[in-house]
């Protein structure tokens, strides 16, 4: 198979979908690899090492999809991209097409085949593709938080970790998956006061578990929320529904209730976000500011850190591209319930259903 790996356009998206040691694989399995130039670059790694590893370097994008029969991505398509893409394409990256009509409306028009990282799914129900970027944004959005605490950037001027004799800062984070856990697991190394709330009591049961004494845990209810919110410092939003638009847990009615500097990261606004207010940020404008709350959105959080990111996605994306690349996609597909799962729209038509929900139409009509 023909497998393309352009460089991503988004705004300060710096990960790459593969890294040469992973060409290196689909090469070896007999497939042929293009490569945008400079795609890697952001993620320290140049042209010459996809050469070294039999890779075939195209200097634009247009090439690039022109050449390849699947592409191998790391974020959704922009709009730039939409044309490019075509019926025979079988398109594998992050899609999240429940918080963008746009998007979904041009993937359909397009007829490729859509396999997005987020919805493929074990028989645990973990979700294998998404898990490795949710813990890199897990800890990110502590280190962001503690960040736009700070005075200067118009947060309270707390330190999270406190000092002796003055109490540590406070931190809520909703939702007790992925990137709850990492939230809190770095929160706790700081040593700010954690609360971690979800709905689900065996996800809470373990957290309490594992953590130390000062992450606490307590069932997640509006009642539970709206009386947190008055006293903590951080927010983090970390609750994910598969597939789905992400529910507001958070409304704008409630940031009245907060003090003014409280920080809100909405980890979820690649979903919709669960916070009202929230709306999509970039890295080179990553915050504003709704009745004196922080609001930190940005919806790539993991493409500031992409070494680390761009690894830890090819070790888990590689065995499903080598699986395609093999059998097609159809076959694959048939044979790997999870990788199944992860067709998200496919020649013209809305697979997983949730998407459809999002927008409020019908699959059938599709």
């Amino acid at each position: 198979m023909k497998i393309g790996v352009p460089r991503e356009i988004k705004n300060n998206e710096n990960r790459v979908g593969m890294t040469p040691a992973g060409v290196y694989e689909l090469i070896k399995n007999d497939h042929t690899v293009y490569v945008q130039k400079n795609a890697g670059l952001g993620s320290g790694f140049f042209d010459e090492d996809y050469k070294e590893v039999g890779a075939t370097i195209l200097d634009t994008i247009d090439e690039v999809y022109a050449s390849g029969e699947m592409i191998v991505k790391v974020k959704e398509p922009i709009t730039v991209e939409y044309d490019l893409i075509k019926p025979h394409h079988v398109v594998f990256t992050y899609f999240h097409f429940a918080s963008s009509e746009p998007l979904t409306k041009a993937m359909l028009k397009s007829k490729a085949v859509c396999i997005a990282y987020e919805t493929v799914e074990d028989e645990d129900g973990s979700l294998p593709l998404l898990t490795p970027m949710s813990e890199v944004a897990g800890r990110m959005a502590i280190q962001q938080g503690a960040k736009y605490l700070e005075k200067p950037i118009k947060g309270r001027g707390v330190l999270l970790g406190g000092v002796p004799g003055v109490p540590p800062g406070k931190v809520l984070v909703l939702g007790a998956g992925t990137v709850g856990i990492q939230a809190a697991k770095m929160a706790a190394g700081l040593g700010a006061h954690v609360t971690i709330m979800d709905i689900n009591m065996k996800q809470l049961r373990y957290v309490n578990d594992v953590m130390p004494n000062h992450v606490v845990t307590e069932f997640s209810s509006e009642f539970n929320i709206r009386k947190r919110i008055k006293d903590h410092d951080l927010i983090v939003g970390g609750v994910l529904l598969k597939g789905a638009k992400a529910p507001n847990l958070i409304t704008r009615d409630m940031l009245k209730n907060m003090r003014p500097g409280t920080v809100i990261v909405d980890v979820a606004v690649d979903q919709g976000g669960c916070v009202e207010t929230s709306k999509p940020t970039t890295h080179e404008d990553p915050t504003y500011i709704v009745d004196d709350v922080v609001h930190y959105c940005v919806a790539n959080m993991p493409g500031a850190v992409p070494y680390t990111s761009t690894l830890a996605l090819t070790n888990v994306t590689l065995p499903y591209v080598i699986r395609l690349a093999n059998q097609g996609w159809e076959v694959a597909c048939a044979k790997d319930q999870s990788l199944k799962k992860g067709i998200n729209i496919a020649n013209g038509k809305i697979i997983y259903e949730e998407i459809a929900e999002a927008f409020n139409w019908s699959v059938d009509a599709m």
